[in-house]
């Protein structure tokens, strides 16, 4: 047996609209992981996501996710920070299953202090945190890939709640804007799962009180 490695990674801090997904992966078989072509999710097109994400399910000894919503991001961004928000479930889902090390991929441009605050957080396990980790590491890989798909499908799922596109929930993505400007425009606040605390949302919501209909 080699030395089980729980990789971590998220998906979707910088969204206006939807979660942001913590994903964690569990493996003492990086060739296993290898073989399987994983790699930084974001160089995977979402066809190849999608089957990467059904065959690491089914190969890992364990895999977990945690989907923090848009409201409680705004929320907990009142008294705390982006990075400790999500330091907080990297280290719940580190926690989650015996591991020799963890490695994730670090937001904090200090990686030795989020690491000696990831371990700390769970429990004192051996932690290393680096940038670009998810491209560097097969474990990590495979959490941005459980992580991405998740917050993916959720989006997905939005189409269908609201009966219109909502595009990927990125301020650069045009479909998301208009979706956006539109439902404060006919309902005077932002739609659900909509990132109240990012400055983008902000403006758009302070718009839409400044002007009437016909400034549209």
């Amino acid at each position: 047996m080699g030395t089980m490695i729980c990789g971590i990674d998220e998906a979707g801090r910088g969204p206006m609209l939807g979660p942001l997904v913590v994903g964690a992966v569990w493996s003492d078989d990086d060739g296993g992981l290898r073989s399987l072509g994983v790699k930084d999710s974001k160089m995977l097109s979402p066809a190849k996501r999608e089957s990467l994400y059904d065959e690491i399910a089914r190969t890992v000894p364990h895999w977990e996710v945690a989907v923090i919503e848009a409201e409680t991001i705004d929320s907990e961004m009142k008294t705390e920070s982006l990075n400790m928000i999500e330091l907080e479930r990297f280290a719940a889902l580190a926690a989650m299953h015996p591991c020799d090390l963890a490695v994730a991929d670090c937001p904090d441009p200090n990686t030795g202090r989020f690491a000696g605050t990831l371990s700390r957080m769970a429990g004192g396990i051996a932690v290393k945190a680096e940038h670009k980790a998810d491209a560097n590491y097969p474990t990590v890989s495979a959490a941005s890939i459980m992580a991405k798909v998740t917050r993916d499908r959720i989006v997905e799922s939005y189409r269908e709640e609201f009966g219109m596109p909502v595009g990927s929930g990125y301020p650069s993505d045009p479909e998301t804007v208009d979706f956006i400007e539109k439902w404060i425009k006919n309902h005077c606040c932002a739609p659900p799962h909509a990132r109240t605390s990012w400055e983008p949302v902000k403006a758009m919501l302070s718009k839409g009180k400044n002007t009437t209909l016909d400034d549209w």
